[in-house]
């Protein structure tokens, strides 16, 4: 299995701040580099939740962090956050929530997995091997109007209809059932390929997105987070894209300025909407790191503080 190296990981354990006693949540452990630096930090009465929807991740987690009662590693999407707080008596306690919302290196590198566009495997892409729709099913089964819509909503690729028309052409001779199928299908429809991007890059990020629901997912997790979190807590979130950046820039923003008011509601009201304060600007990954880790180059990592 390949190696997993966490972006951003100092940053972003560093951006909780975490007390040797205290409650956290890693809502996408992934193959634990943060909550392996979290548990590094607390003391015997600290607490880890961590979360994962990938059935990979949750055997990787029991055999890894067997025998450390603080861990507790549970199978859901952190869409549930406000669940799995609830049922493990955390609500409203939590000192910090970090989430990761990369793919990990082992799903990129497997190719049985089907994420990655440089090695043929089959057209899965789910992260939660569990789920009924695959990606193959989609890219067989959608009409041409749904797939250009998709890949230009969740990929922001401008040649989206050109592409989707290329996969109804290919799949009405043979259905499209490995990565390397679809990856060529795109390479051949697209007319102008990036400098350093290979030109499936975009189309394949969105069935991805879209296969997970990972944006719908990842609007739930962050509303959730103000019930999770305790007065003080932190919340510290790496994207990897512009569309997750842009939800988590806007939530964070939205929840430190409050909404518009009317001029008339007294200070005192309009200050107890404010939920949040943004700790620092947002940060990107060293000169270091992206030459250590060419993946890193597209991460962001914001953070904010629950202050009501």
């Amino acid at each position: 299995m390949s190696e997993h190296t966490s972006v951003l990981l100092r940053e972003s354990i560093d951006a909780l701040a975490i007390k040797p006693g205290g409650v956290y949540v890693d809502a996408t452990f992934g193959r634990g580099g943060h909550s392996r630096e979290i548990l590094a930090q607390l003391g015997p009465k600290g607490r880890l939740i961590a979360i994962d929807k990938d059935l990979t991740a949750i055997n990787f987690a029991e055999q890894a962090f067997a025998g450390d009662d603080r861990f507790t590693i549970v199978h859901s999407s952190f869409a549930q956050l406000e669940e799995v707080a609830t049922a493990n008596y955390i609500l409203g306690e939590v000192d910090g929530i970090l989430m990761d919302l990369g793919v990990s290196s082992p799903q990129l590198d497997n190719s049985e997995r089907g994420f990655s566009f440089m090695q043929s495997g089959p057209l899965d892409m789910r992260m939660n091997s569990t789920q009924a729709l695959d990606a193959a099913t989609f890219v067989n089964q959608a009409s041409e109007q749904q797939l250009a819509d998709v890949i230009y909503q969740y990929g922001e690729e401008r040649y989206s209809r050109r592409i989707a028309k290329a996969i109804i052409a290919a799949r009405t001779q043979q259905a499209i059932s490995t990565t390397l199928q679809l990856a060529n299908i795109i390479k051949e429809a697209h007319p102008k390929w990036e400098k350093h991007k290979h030109p499936a890059t975009r189309t394949f990020q969105a069935i991805r997105i879209f296969i997970n629901n990972e944006l719908d997912e990842l609007q739930k997790a962050l509303e959730q987070t103000l019930k999770v979190l305790k007065i003080g807590g932190r919340l510290a979130v790496i994207s990897f894209h512009s569309l997750e950046d842009r939800l988590v820039k806007q939530f964070m923003q939205r929840e430190a300025t409050g909404p518009e008011l009317p001029r008339y509601l007294p200070v005192a009201e309009a200050k107890s909407i404010i939920r949040l304060k943004r700790i620092g600007k947002a940060i990107k990954p060293s000169a270091d790191e992206l030459q250590d880790n060419i993946r890193s180059r597209s991460a962001v990592l914001r953070v904010a503080e629950k202050i009501n």
